[in-house]
């Protein structure tokens, strides 16, 4: 088995958990599985979609969830050669969005245009994957129609993760919400003071989370077009 095929086997081993994580409504592959560009060392990029409102606390069951089943990459500031191979097949979350963040944030160059035409859906509805897809049909040029393939393996929502959702769904998960923004906030900021490397691309809002502290790579490729 080539490494492409391993690495995703791999992969699609470990998403299971997304149906059990309350307000995750879409996960897409991205980075190097989704464009094919890998090495052994390579980790597993997601762009987790989540519902208005519960950025905060889809991230932090998440990082709890894959963190205890030792599937989290847990990044410093940026991948240096010497720790780069601690992050081995484990899951990235640098990019949580909801609804009001699926358009990619400018600038949309190369780079990103050719990511996001290869962005595979591994979670969450059809339409929810399509309405991603047509919030960033105008910068891409094209638009990309949501098909069917058989590394999307979950579809709809399980009964556990409905039923956490309602039972944080009230009054109970806006206080959590609240918590869990205050705590995750200062944290970062905190890491924003060492752990930033090349022209950081790093957004933390309600809408969007995105954390790319070092974007030499991108830079590299833009070089080489």
């Amino acid at each position: 088995m080539d490494l492409y095929n391993q690495k995703w086997q791999k992969f699609l081993g470990r998403i299971w958990p997304f149906n059990f994580i309350p307000f995750v409504e879409l996960v897409l592959a991205a980075g190097s599985l989704a464009t094919g560009n890998m090495n052994e060392n390579s980790d597993f990029d997601v762009i987790i979609g989540v519902r208005q409102g519960r950025i905060f606390t889809a991230r932090f069951f998440c990082w709890l969830t894959f963190g205890m089943f030792g599937w989290r990459a847990k990044h410093p500031a940026y991948k240096s050669n010497e720790s780069y191979k601690s992050y081995r097949n484990k899951i990235c979350f640098n990019h949580f969005v909801t609804p009001k963040a699926y358009r990619l944030s400018p600038p949309h160059n190369e780079y990103w245009k050719k990511l996001y035409e290869s962005l595979i859906p591994v979670y969450g509805s059809p339409e929810a994957i399509q309405k991603f897809f047509d919030a960033n049909s105008d910068w891409m040029g094209s638009q990309r129609i949501y098909q069917d393939n058989p590394r999307h393996k979950y579809k709809k929502s399980g009964w556990i993760k409905c039923f956490r959702e309602w039972l944080l769904g009230g009054r109970f998960g806006d206080w959590a919400e609240r918590k869990l923004k205050a705590i995750q906030i200062k944290r970062i900021e905190r890491n924003l003071k060492t752990q930033i490397g090349h022209k950081p691309r790093i957004i933390f809002n309600d809408n969007e989370l995105e954390f790319h502290p070092d974007t030499k790579r991108i830079e590299n490729f833009l070089k080489e077009e």
